[in-house]
This record gives C-alpha cells, structure tokens and sequence, in this order.
C-alpha cells in the first residue's frame, strides 16, 4: 500500500531524480499495467474472433448482437489508451510544480477510473447475458476467445476500482502546508512592504537621519561686527 501522506497529492516536490526502478515499482503504475493488459485482451480476443460471415454481411457472434462486440470493443479500446495515458501522467505528476495542476490530474484519474469502473461492469453483465443466449458457433470458432474477453471484463471492474481508490487516497491526502508556498504562491496575496533606504543622494531619508534633535542643539548667534557670542 502506497502512502500519500505528506507533499502535494501523494507526491513529493518537483525537480527531484528520477528513479527508474522506484516507478516501475509503484502499485498505481503496476495497476495501470495490469488495465492496460486487460484491456488488450478484452478489445482483442472480440475483434479477432467475435466476427463471423454469412451470406456477404458479417455478424457478431455474440447473440448475433452488433452492439455486444461492439460494446466490447470500445471501452477496451478506450481503457487501453487511457491507461497508457494515465502511466505517462505518473512519471510527469512528480514533475507538476503546481498544486493546482495535481488536484485537476487526480480529480481526472479518479472521475475516469470510477466511470470506467462502472462500464465494465455493464459490460460484464451486458456479455455474460448475450453470450447465454446465443447459439454455438460453427466448430466452435470464437467460443474461447468471447469468454475470455467477457472473464477480463470482470477482472477489469477490480483493477479499476483499485485505480479509482488510489486516486480517492491522494485526493484525500491533499497538500501539506509545509509545501503550499514552495508549489506556487497565492495570486491574491499583496505585494510585501520594501525597506525604507538607509542611503541616498539628497534623498529625505538623509535630511531625516541629518536633522538633530531639539532643534538642531546650541545654534550660535552673530552679533554685529562679525563677533559671535556662544548662547548660554
């Protein structure tokens, strides 16, 4: 079990070494192999096998239903880009310097997986109940590969509910104070007082600094005749 606690979203502060071994190693990313894998096999094994002709037009052989292979067919089409997608996205997430870039990725990994989720599990049901309806096909062509596709149907309700899980972890995790500010800084904050200047040319920091106090102490008067007497 990976633990997302601490740094931003499960993941720690961007710029670090990349680690080869250590993301191979990761369970979201073993998962999002598993799904990948999966859905090769779901897409694959219908559309090689699914298919059969009869009298020039082709048919599914699942019940004769177009829209079962081609049920079949998409989500696992669909769940094998995302995946490879998603595994990219898990090597660039240790590089997302903006928290609010994570929040979006996880929010994205966690509402796609759930719905996919969903699909396979009406496609799982959806195959199951075609394929108990339909007749053998001839020589028993394609029977091996449709219960295949519909057993990695629902496998594949598991591996992405568990990606749907990880992504309810880190969204949860949220961001450490700690690293809010080292993220990005907040755009409504005000501009920070600069220090008055110690020096400068005629500037009315020096006539502050040069004025005495008291009036500038003893000041000397000038008598007439040019002699000056010291004030008492």
């Amino acid at each position: 079990m990976m633990d997302f606690s601490g740094g931003a979203y499960g993941g720690g502060k961007a710029g670090g070494a990349f680690d080869p071994i250590g993301f191979v190693m990761r369970p979201t990313v073993i998962l999002r192999a598993v799904c990948w894998l999966f859905a090769i096999i779901v897409f694959g094994c219908v559309s090689s096998e699914g298919w059969r002709e009869e009298n020039g037009k082709e048919y599914c052989i699942i019940n004769r239903d177009a829209n079962a292979c081609n049920y079949a067919v998409g989500i696992g089409v669909i769940a094998f880009l995302a995946s490879m997608g998603f595994i990219a996205g898990e090597y660039l997430f240790e590089q997302m310097s903006s928290v609010k870039t994570r929040k979006h990725y996880v929010l994205g990994d966690l509402g796609f997986s759930a719905l996919w989720t969903f699909l396979y599990f009406v496609g799982f049901c959806y195959l199951t109940n075609a394929w108990g309806k339909a007749d053998d096909p001839p020589n028993g062509e394609g029977v091996n590969n449709v219960q295949a596709s519909i057993v990695f149907s629902f496998f594949s309700i598991f591996t992405w509910a568990g990606c749907a899980y990880f992504a309810y972890l880190r969204f949860k995790a949220g961001v450490d104070p700690s690293f809010q500010s080292t993220y990005e800084s907040d755009p409504n904050a005000t501009t920070q007082y600069s220090a008055y200047p110690v020096g400068g040319a005629g500037g009315e920091s020096d006539q502050f600094q040069q004025q005495q106090p008291f009036g500038g102490g003893q000041q000397q008067q000038q008598q007439p005749g040019g002699d000056f007497n010291p004030a008492y």
